[in-house]
């Protein structure tokens, strides 16, 4: 190849070398023009906010402890269901299990021997034991409540027994009418349901009619639960009460009634009713026992206050 021919090829290569240079320095400034320049953004963050929570208080749950039955309810429990408790009175001869009539009985029931009994009637010829026994047992009101929770307890519970000439059953409480100086001895009943043991005084006692056309339904008063029933039932033993005792009663207070024959000529009982202690009062001490209001401005003597009817037939009766 000729020199000169060599020296244009050259030439022209420097030159083509130097227009891609131009070209490409050409496409990069113009791609960093058209890159569109972004600012800085500054970064925003939420303010920070109080919530406020309202916390609701948990639900609480009230339990109940469930009663628990005595040693000697479990034992007692096992020879008789129809259990509900113990009596006692001091220098008596009340110490004995108490049960509650099953109500009616159908002559189907083994249970009590296969034979039909009305309410209220079993026991005034069985024993605990269910035995056929003429003195029968202590027994509770078929309708009445005496278990473990004391806000289902019936306000008045009744209990009946024989009046025994031997004193067994509720013979020996005739002396509360026959000495009434006997009273201010022992004025306290021990009562234990199948789960606590409770002590009570005694408010009055008195002798009433045993019969439904009668003045005074005592047994047929178990759920004193509103004032006027409550007022009546109290107001009626004081105005028979053998000797005012001064006991304080009130709407609220739980009753207890001790009901037994005293004749049969006219079918007449000799009840004992007592209350509940309160809080504070303590039984054997009588001085702890909150009194009558009025009684502290009209205090008679015993045998100013006795009732005219004096008479103390002691009879072993078939009626409870």
């Amino acid at each position: 190849m000729k020199k000169t021919t060599k020296i244009i090829i050259a030439g022209a290569a420097a030159i083509a070398a130097a227009g891609l240079i131009a070209f490409v320095l050409f496409l990069h400034n113009r791609q960093e023009e058209d890159v569109p320049v972004v600012e800085e953004v500054p970064i925003i963050t939420e303010a920070e906010t109080t919530v406020t929570t309202t916390t609701e208080e948990p639900e609480t749950t009230t339990t109940t402890a469930v009663p628990v039955l005595s040693d000697r309810a479990q034992e007692l429990l096992k020879q008789n269901k129809d259990t509900v408790g113990w009596i006692k009175i001091n220098n008596t001869q009340v110490d004995y299990p108490i049960v509650r009539d099953p109500g009616e009985i159908p002559a189907t029931d083994t249970y009590y021997g296969g034979e039909e009994y009305g309410w209220n009637s079993y026991y005034l010829t069985h024993d605990f034991n269910r035995n056929y026994w003429r003195e029968g047992a202590l027994f509770m009101d078929f309708r009445d409540e005496f278990g473990g929770f004391e806000e289902d307890q019936s306000e008045n519970i009744v209990i009946y027994g024989h009046n025994m000439a031997n004193g067994n059953m509720f013979g020996s409480i005739r002396r509360y009418r026959q000495d009434y100086s006997f009273y201010e001895q022992e004025p306290f009943i021990q009562l234990s349901s199948n789960y606590k043991d409770y002590d009570y005084v005694i408010c009055g006692f008195c002798i009433t009619s045993g019969n439904w056309y009668g003045d005074f339904i005592y047994w047929d008063m178990e759920e004193l639960d509103n004032k006027e029933d409550f007022d009546y039932y109290i107001n009626t033993v004081r105005q028979k009460q053998m000797i005012d005792t001064g006991v304080d009663v009130q709407y609220g207070d739980k009753l207890l009634t001790l009901s037994t024959c005293y004749a049969d000529e006219d079918n007449s009982r000799f009840i004992i009713v007592a209350r509940r202690l309160r809080e504070g009062e303590k039984a054997g001490d009588f001085s702890t026992i909150e009194k009558r209001k009025e009684t502290a401005t009209t205090t008679q003597s015993s045998s100013a206050r006795v009732s005219t009817n004096t008479t103390t037939t002691v009879a072993d009766l078939s009626a409870y």
